[in-house]
């Protein structure tokens, strides 16, 4: 637990944006992993397991969040990049803050694999593992995700 509990909450905290919401989701990730261990079969890296319980307990607790708020998942996305700056635990700078807001307009999937690739620097292969995506697809999701945010950063 020591030796990810740092890495797979930085993850976390890059889908989930709140310092709150991370902790929560990181104690989640962690009780799933300790009652499916046994299941753990090593036919890919341990890390890469862990990553992907990580990252589908993030997505599961947003879409229950924007289910509870009565809200569009991207719109959610949007009021928790808005809201950054209000976070005492944020300490980014404002270009970084343009960075959150623009990766908070890429649909879910974009912005999974933009921070996984830009943020994480996981190799297209690593990430295909854990989402269960091909590496095509993930490099195509990349190139639309960096266009996208490019647009909306020069324009700013």
């Amino acid at each position: 637990m020591s030796e990810y509990k740092e890495r797979l909450y930085w993850h976390i905290r890059k889908i989930v944006i709140s310092h709150d919401d991370a902790d929560d989701v990181l104690q989640n990730t962690f009780v799933k992993i300790f009652r499916n261990i046994a299941n753990f079969k090593e036919n890919s890296k341990l890390y890469s397991w862990m990553y992907r319980i990580a990252t589908n307990e993030s997505i599961t607790f947003i879409n229950k969040r924007a289910k509870q708020k009565v809200l569009d998942i991207s719109e959610h996305q949007h009021h928790l990049a808005e809201s950054l700056q209000d976070d005492v635990l944020y300490t980014g700078s404002d270009i970084q803050l343009i960075l959150q807001k623009a990766i908070a307009t890429l649909p879910q999937k974009q912005q999974l694999v933009f921070k996984m690739k830009y943020f994480d620097e996981i190799k297209y292969s690593d990430m295909s593992e854990i989402l269960g995506t091909s590496v095509g697809a993930l490099k195509s999701s990349y190139f639309h995700a960096v266009k996208k945010i490019e647009k909306i950063i020069t324009s700013n």
